[in-house]
């Protein structure tokens, strides 16, 4: 360096020595001499100057290599990062509660077996489950997804499932406990919904909405319009089947569905879908009340069937839903179930029953629909009406000690809804409800919604 530094002062003071005129006075040739030197000092100067700062940031880079930690074995075949932050899952909380005014007491839909647990019927400030869900893609070829629903002292697996990614052809495999791609609304939770509770066909065919264990394998047709087909083999372990269906070595439960939708100019866009549910129960256990007002407990074995039909419209004006949007929502099933019932015996408690297991069977259907309007930004007004049909239901010998119904439960539900954002959610709303012969009850409820962390957009 020491060389190079030399040399270049040489050819400064060669240069200007040229250019010196031949009776230049010894006093100027001095004065150039000093100029000369200092700008050899100063260039030496700055040449020490950006070697010592190109040492400390060797040095610095050294020191941040040393930190990286080793890859893992089979994590560059995997195609992942090095780096210890290269699982970053996306991570939810949804916090949900609401004031409810309504009838207290165990409320049941007249003619219609209950369906587990119906979720949203307590009444005065309630907290309903809060929800944490996590999800990653596991790697190129797989995504997983997890949903824990928590309420007070319980902890519950709502979802826990993967699902392939490279495939390809529009083909995609789920495996694990996830909601059914039957109907329209089953696979929304609960802070997804439009209304703060369930519709009534929802809450006779599901009590909140179809979960498999299982394997879904689904085909989306590379057609202009959005068609897709699916087929699902599960335990059977929920309703409408039952544990003691779904402890066997196979499925207990079979479903199957076909959807099909498109757009109507720029404004219009939807949906339609046709569904169809197999399980096979045993001893499925439900409460009656028998001929003498005393409860009695039953047990179903047999098969039970459904069709769900479906259909969706959205509207936003050029496409944009920001401002104002409107919503069509509206779905039928019919369900038949057929085998035998027993009816446990009671007369211990003054009841009816006598143990007597026979022949059972039923044909019942149902329906809803709703309109929700975005008239303004942030606002929203909807409207739904629930009917439903207990339809022929055959109790065989078991007739005698407990009796039919044709009562048609129904429920006209009015809400609205402001979203200070994205994130956050206020809803009132009033219900009539007429789901149990006999015991009109006027509902209102006051309900919050917030979402906390990152959170996947919904599903059309």
């Amino acid at each position: 360096m020491a060389f190079k530094h030399n040399a270049l002062a040489s050819a400064i003071a060669l240069a200007l020595g040229a250019a010196l005129p031949a009776g230049a006075a010894d006093g100027d040739i001095e004065a150039i001499r000093k100029e000369i030197k200092q700008i050899k000092d100063s260039y030496e100067s700055r040449i020490q100057s950006l070697e010592q700062r190109l040492k400390e940031a060797e040095a610095k880079t050294e020191r941040a290599a040393a930190q990286v930690p080793a890859a893992q074995p089979g994590q560059a075949a995997r195609g992942g990062s090095t780096s210890s932050s290269a699982f970053n899952p996306d991570i939810s909380v949804i916090l949900q509660g609401a004031f409810n005014k309504r009838e207290g007491g165990e409320r049941h839909i007249s003619g219609f077996f209950e369906a587990g647990e119906h979720a949203h019927s307590e009444r005065g400030f309630t907290l309903d489950h809060s929800e944490v869900v996590m999800s990653a893609n596991v790697d190129p070829y797989f995504r997983g997804f997890l949903n824990l629903a928590v309420a007070d002292e319980e902890l519950e697996v709502e979802e826990a499932w993967f699902q392939t990614l490279g495939l390809g052809r529009g083909f995609t495999v789920k495996g694990g406990r996830f909601l059914s791609g039957i109907g329209y609304q089953n696979e929304q939770h609960p802070h997804a919904w439009d209304f703060a509770d369930n519709n009534l066909m929802y809450s006779v065919l599901f009590g909140e909405h179809l979960i498999h264990d299982g394997l879904q394998a689904k085909w989306l047709a590379p057609t202009p319009i959005f068609l897709e087909f699916g087929a699902e083999a599960a335990r059977g372990q929920f309703f409408p089947g039952s544990d003691d269906g779904g402890d066997k070595n196979g499925a207990g439960a079979w479903a199957a569905f076909a959807h099909i939708g498109g757009d109507v100019g720029v404004s219009n866009s939807w949906r339609t879908g046709l569904s169809y549910l197999r399980a096979r129960p045993k001893a499925r256990h439900a409460h009656v009340d028998d001929i003498n007002d005393v409860e009695g407990h039953t047990d179903f074995t047999g098969t039970s069937k459904a069709w769900i039909a479906d259909f969706v419209w959205k509207w936003a004006p050029n496409g944009n839903a920001r401002a104002r949007n409107f919503k069509f929502q509206a779905e039928y099933f019919r369900r038949k179930e057929s085998g035998s019932l027993l009816c446990e015996d009671n007369s211990a408690e003054g009841g009816a029953c006598t143990g007597i297991e026979d022949a059972f069977s039923s044909k019942q259907s149902g329906w809803y629909a709703q309109g929700v309007f975005q008239f303004m930004p942030r606002w929203r007004v909807g409207l739904r009406f629930d009917q439903l049909n207990s339809g022929n239901v055959d109790f065989g010998a078991n007739s005698a000690f407990i009796e039919g119904s044709d009562y048609k439960p129904s429920k006209t539900s009015l809400m609205l809804d402001f979203s200070p954002s994205e994130f956050s959610r206020f809803r009132f709303q009033v219900a009539r409800d007429k789901s149990m012969e006999g015991d009109t009850d006027n509902q209102f409820s006051l309900q919050y919604i917030h979402s906390l962390g990152a959170h996947g957009a919904h599903r059309f």
